[in-house]
């Protein structure tokens, strides 16, 4: 079987990458520059083939889908900058890629969403990621959409984050509210359900959470992080309007001044106030998912 996976140099594409090879299956890259060092690592690792091409541009995908089996959707962003907007990138690639998976008449289809995405949602990003998942629902397509929460592993931006600012500040800020709860999954619990799914026809026209049965907030993330790494710091809660007014500066001047997506917006700000809460038994089930708790999870990579 022969698969193009979309988004493949992100921390979760890696993984699933990673299991695909490991099982024998080939795999196909579609990625906007093939010749950058993050596509040539993944190809070094898994020998799959790249097709160059921009969800944006409808032409470029020409070919791409050419031989191929299935596809697995994974591009997302949490920030935006230029044409890579939340309504371009998750939204119009989306319907982008589906009309091209059903030129080339490729029936199996995985999309990755988002845990909280939802009709009538307030963040902008899980208005566009619920935009995505009607593309996908309202095709032909054999499809099965996964929810993730938020996803933990050795190269993730969330954990190494505060990692990285519990080794040098003796002071936390936390923006979310106590009322937020998370479901931390481990990357390579994700990857299995994604891999498997393209295997397992009973997924097809089902949409799955992917999260942890222990719903935390992030006061205790941060605690587990800090035991992790033998570590004691205080925390501050951040003050709602200070956090808006933060992100609204870094919005402004990131984009202008160093050309990068700002590393903190106010729609994630929106997300950080709000309660998703996922219900984790299907996809375990039908996938025989073995989910690792966040404590032990974190420990193999902070320690190390």
């Amino acid at each position: 079987m022969k698969i193009l996976v979309t988004g493949a140099t992100g921390f979760v594409g890696r993984e699933i990458v990673r299991q695909l090879h490991d099982g024998g299956r080939s795999v196909r890259l579609l990625a906007r520059d093939p010749g950058s060092t993050r596509v040539q690592d993944v190809v070094s690792r898994s020998g799959a083939e790249v097709h160059a091409g921009n969800l944006l541009d409808a032409d470029s995908l020409k070919g791409a889908l050419d031989g191929m089996n299935a596809v697995i959707h994974l591009v997302g962003i949490i920030s935006e900058i230029g044409e890579n907007t939340f309504e371009n990138v998750h939204a119009v690639g989306t319907q982008n890629l589906v009309a091209a998976t059903q030129e080339a008449r490729v029936e199996r289809f995985v999309h990755m969403s988002a845990l909280g995405t939802r009709p009538e949602a307030i963040s902008r990003y899980h208005q566009t990621k619920w935009a995505a998942e009607q593309a996908v629902r309202h095709s032909d397509l054999d499809y099965t959409i996964f929810r993730p929460s938020l996803i933990f592993g050795p190269d993730d931006q969330f954990v190494n984050l505060f990692a990285r600012l519990i080794r040098f500040s003796p002071i936390i800020p936390l923006l979310a509210d106590d009322r937020a709860h998370f479901q931390p999954v481990a990357v390579e619990t994700v990857a299995a359900a994604f891999v498997r799914a393209v295997f397992e026809p009973k997924s097809i026209g089902q949409t799955y959470d992917l999260c942890s049965p222990d719903a935390i907030t992030l006061v205790q993330i941060v605690d587990e992080i800090c035991r992790a790494m033998g570590r004691k710091r205080l925390k501050w809660r951040v003050p709602l309007f200070l956090s808006r007014f933060q992100a609204a500066f870094l919005e402004f001047v990131f984009p202008r001044l160093f050309r990068k997506a700002a590393p903190l917006n106010r729609d994630q700000l929106i997300m950080l106030q709000e309660d998703h809460i996922g219900n984790p038994q299907p996809a375990n089930q039908l996938f025989r998912l073995d989910p690792v708790p966040f404590r032990d999870g974190i420990r193999k990579y902070l320690n190390a």
